[in-house]
């Protein structure tokens, strides 16, 4: 932490969206785009001081190299693709998207999470494949559908080309560019993106009338019959007001039917036998083996299409919804979980049933839901909730209510 411990540090110089013939483009002072304050209800100052590694240190120039480097399209082979591409703050670090688009249009297989609050998790990626920031930071500039680099040294050669990089590299480190100082920059940077001061987080301060009643009654559901805390707490009994997650992984029934999971489990054995994290991270992102989730790094046939509790935290303006962006609105969310999900999956996590909740109480969430928005996405989130608001009413393809009030259906035991 640097400047005490109010702050997260300090700005940069230019914009995503207007690139400098002369300079690199790099973002102008974009609120959206900045390091943010520590100065936010709700936010856990011990827990942000936790997250900063010894090894890696926040330091302000640090996090401007990292800022500009990570705004920066040259990080990719042809030029095309920023690590902003997929998470731009303008849509609360993510990409809209249901699947990111790389370079030369290549789509891959995952949602883009948002970078808010992701110095927090204790693990990086839908699969958990890596734990860290820096480890994260890796991972895209090497894959042939997003950044498509052969290795980081070829990115680094690319951007050690470049004047400014060289001083700003021996200005930070001390030394000229090179993979781990890059991913260093780029971990720090995105160490400065927490997200609270939500109408919510003043409701559990003490301010009861920022939140409606509408959403006070979802809180309740949330922790109650909507079963959402069996993922989104702290413990079943405690509930988790920060970053409302679990750290764990589950198999919610997101489309598995849809992939043949045995064989794909027999081939991922075969691939994941090395430990490669480049070749999982290819196989997640690029193959049907997506489907497969942390079972791509356990083995563990509890772990089959298993995948992170996300951090809900402005969650409505990062939709499409769970890791394959298979929903679009929070209304589809809440229709999947209320039918039970799952009537084929011998894996479905044993907390999945059905709820029985009303139109009303589906309402309730959702407005719980919303209250999750920071300031900085209050007027998106306000267009975005009339938006799917209006979307619930015409076309809801995860509604089920006959299943939604009936019994848990049998769940087939596993395939040998």
């Amino acid at each position: 932490m640097v400047a005490g411990t109010v702050t997260l540090i300090v700005g940069c110089e230019r914009s995503a969206n207007r690139v400098s013939p002369k300079l690199a483009p790099t973002p102008e002072t974009d609120p959206l785009a900045q390091p943010k304050s520590l100065q936010q209800v709700g936010a856990p100052v011990e827990m942000t001081r936790a997250a900063i590694p010894p090894d890696n240190p926040q330091t302000p120039e640090k996090i401007s190299l990292g800022q500009r480097l990570f705004f920066d399209r040259r990080l990719s082979v042809d030029g095309t693709v920023s690590c902003s591409t997929c998470h731009d703050p303008a849509f609360a670090f993510t990409d809209r998207k249901p699947a990111s688009v790389g370079i030369k249009g290549r789509v891959g297989q995952r949602n883009a999470p948002t970078v808010l609050n992701a110095l927090y998790n204790k693990t990086q990626f839908w699969d958990g494949r890596v734990n860290t920031l820096e480890e994260q930071a890796a991972l895209p500039i090497v894959n042939s559908v997003e950044m498509g680099h052969p290795n980081l040294d070829a990115a680094v050669a690319q951007i050690a080309a470049i004047a400014e990089y060289q001083q700003a590299f021996q200005r930070v480190f001390s030394r000229p560019p090179n993979a781990p100082d890059l991913l260093r920059a780029i971990a720090s940077y995105e160490r400065t993106q927490l997200s609270f001061d939500s109408p919510f987080d003043h409701f559990i301060a003490g301010d009861k009338n920022s939140i409606d009643e509408s959403a006070k009654r979802g809180w309740e559901l949330f922790n109650n019959q909507g079963r959402c805390n069996k993922c989104h707490a702290l413990t079943d009994t405690t509930r988790d007001v920060t970053n409302l997650i679990d750290n764990d992984f589950h198999n919610i029934g997101i489309l598995f039917v849809q992939h043949k999971v045995g064989p794909l489990a027999r081939q991922a054995e075969q691939l994941i036998k090395s430990g490669d994290t480049s070749a999982i991270d290819r196989a997640a992102i690029q193959s049907d083996m997506s489907a497969l989730g942390r079972f791509l790094i356990t083995k563990q046939e509890k772990d089959i299409a298993s995948f992170k509790t996300p951090n809900i935290r402005n969650v409505l303006v990062t939709g499409p919804y769970f890791h394959d962006g298979s929903q679009e609105t929070l209304w589809d969310v809440i229709d999947h979980y209320n039918k039970g999900a799952g009537l084929q999956n011998p894996y479905l996590d044993q907390d999945i049933q059905p709820l029985a909740l009303t139109e009303s109480d589906i309402d309730d969430l959702v407005a719980f839901m919303a209250s999750l928005t920071s300031p900085t996405y209050k007027e998106q989130g306000a267009t975005e909730l009339a938006r799917q608001r209006a979307l619930s009413r015409t076309n809801r393809p995860q509604r089920d209510t006959a299943r939604a009030f009936g019994p848990k259906p049998q769940q087939p035991a596993p395939p040998k």
